[in-house]
């Protein structure tokens, strides 16, 4: 059969990864979109750096010359839901890390009231329990285009398809980050979901 193809590394490591400053950075956003390890969050890091690498390449050819790339980005970028419709190329530059993040299976399902925490989100979609559409996604860094978003629920093969279901009562749709416009205040959107235990999966 031969030997299996080496994996290429799909993420570039910090160039100063000791700095104090960065260690606390990445620590904070592992905490706060539940993911398992540095590397995780790497990957995400490497994919925006390449959007912006792309964009500003762009930006220094002519518009004749970058017209069909240009529309393919910003195309690519509305549908995952990084821009907004009205978006230009030099919207690219100022993606942060956080916007790339909120788009995450995983982050989307705790702020639909799926799940009651990241942990909890993060072992509901690696057991199998979150369907997008017809499909079953178990990969929590998967990326949630704009039209799949409305499509993100229970799968309909699991318990947690039952409304009656134990873990469906307590549930509410997690607050807004600081990018989010929020509600009324004071004001909580009742959701389906429950208590789970909170393993590392």
């Amino acid at each position: 059969m031969g030997d299996p193809k080496k994996q290429r590394k799909k993420y570039n490591t910090p160039r100063f990864p000791w700095r104090t400053d960065t260690m606390q950075g990445e620590l904070k956003l592992l905490g706060q979109y539940g993911l398992r390890n540095k590397r995780e969050l790497w990957r995400h890091e490497t994919m925006l750096s390449n959007f912006r690498g792309i964009a500003r390449s762009l930006i220094g050819q002519t518009p004749e010359e970058r017209q069909k790339r240009e529309d393919e980005l910003l195309v690519r970028l509305k549908r995952i839901g990084l821009l907004p419709e009205t978006a230009v190329l030099d919207d690219v530059l100022d993606l942060a890390l956080e916007d790339l993040l909120e788009r995450r299976l995983q982050t989307i399902v705790l702020r639909k009231g799926l799940a009651k925490t990241m942990q909890q989100s993060r072992q509901l979609i690696t057991h199998g329990h979150v369907a997008v559409g017809n499909q079953r996604i178990k990969t929590p860094s998967y990326i949630v285009t704009k039209p799949d978003e409305t499509q993100i629920a229970y799968s309909p093969n699991t318990p947690l398809a039952n409304p009656n279901h134990p873990l469906r009562q307590t549930v509410t749709v997690a607050p807004p980050t600081a990018s989010e416009p929020a509600g009324p205040k004071g004001e909580q959107a009742p959701q389906e979901g429950g208590n789970m235990t909170e393993e590392e999966s």
